[in-house]
């Protein structure tokens, strides 16, 4: 047997799915490290919190050092993966079951960084929110899911099951550029914020490790897994849903669980296989826990539910728009049936 051969078959061997496993096993095991690690972080006497558009945990005089090292932290794992997604592209990869061996580089990177992030935190603390707005994390996580309505709308459809036709060619664009968009969302925020002991630090860091397992696991079938990519849109009902609840806001939290729920009823869970019968019964469940939740809240509350979906279905119509004007700009409408394969 050659060296080729032998390499080939060992290649085949290593499961994508064994991988994802393994990596969800890391993000929980490492979300209890940074727990455990919390009594060790420097102690800092925050400034007294302003608001809505004040990020807390932030050092209140930062110095080069803290700066240097979350800015450089942060492009350094930006470019690294922006360089891997573009390296599986050119290289026309296809979807294995097995991983290829730039997963595996990207593991290593996104494990990497995860880890130098920890000690950056402990060290300097500080992250990106510093110089930035509270809303620019925020929005990249909202860019990232209207981007997911858009390109899933020809296999799930948009609401009900129903695909929206005119969608299609933006959705096509979102799908061959989203590897980009997404690495960039994903390690914004994963740099955005230092490694605090919060429940909703901790849960943002579990659900942040996850995207980034994810955006490891290109070009492998794992990442195309319904099941697994339902798992990271719903969590965001989950996260935002106990952020709101055990912080300030804890008044606001059925606007979060009721809104992304509301996505899961009209979009989400039109791409599972259910049968009528489990669609009706989540459609339900849903109305049945709005029916007693704004029996006692008031009803003159009840616009909070709609309040998420107004603004993500509405994102995704400016999205594409976006999308198809681009695409027109530079003269890519109507040729991405040749390029390679999405991300």
């Amino acid at each position: 047997m050659t060296t080729t051969s032998y390499r080939q078959i060992q290649e085949k061997s290593k499961s994508a799915f064994t991988t994802l496993w393994a990596g969800i096993i890391f993000s929980f095991a490492f979300t209890g490290l940074i727990w455990m690690l919390g009594p060790y972080l420097p102690p800092i006497d925050f400034l007294p919190d302003s608001g809505a558009s004040w990020y807390y945990w932030k050092l209140p005089e930062p110095t080069f050092w803290s700066r240097a090292t979350a800015w450089g932290g942060y492009l350094l794992h930006q470019v690294a993966l922006w360089w891997l997604i573009f390296r599986a592209q050119s290289q026309r990869l296809k979807y294995t079951d097995g991983l290829h061996r730039l997963n595996i580089v990207a593991l290593a990177t996104n494990a990497f960084f995860i880890v130098l992030h920890l000690i950056q935190s402990h060290i300097w603390y500080d992250g990106l929110a510093q110089d930035v707005s509270i809303f620019s994390s925020q929005g990249s996580v909202i860019l990232l899911l209207v981007m997911v309505l858009l390109m899933e709308n020809q296999r799930r459809g948009l609401f009900f099951g129903k695909k929206i036709g005119f969608l299609k060619e933006s959705g096509r664009a979102a799908r061959k550029y989203h590897g980009y968009i997404f690495a960039w969302a994903i390690i914004y925020t994963f740099w955005f914020h230092p490694m605090e002991t919060t429940s909703g630090h901790l849960i943002g860091f579990l659900y942040t490790f996850f995207l980034l397992l994810q955006s490891s696991l290109f070009f492998t079938r794992a990442h195309l897994n319904r099941w697994w990519t339902f798992l990271l849109e719903v969590a965001v009902l989950i996260h935002g849903t106990l952020v709101a609840y055990l912080t300030q806001n804890s008044d606001i939290w059925p606007m979060f669980l009721f809104g992304f729920a509301a996505l899961f009823i009209v979009t989400q869970m039109y791409g599972l296989g259910l049968q009528r019968w489990q669609r009706w019964a989540f459609i339900a469940a849903y109305v049945a826990a709005v029916l007693v939740v704004y029996s006692s809240r008031g009803w003159a509350q009840l616009n909070e539910i709609v309040r998420i979906p107004v603004i993500e279905y509405g994102s995704v119509f400016v999205l594409a728009l976006i999308i198809w004007l681009m695409m027109r700009v530079v003269g890519l409408f109507g040729k991405t049936a040749g390029t390679p394969e999405p991300v």
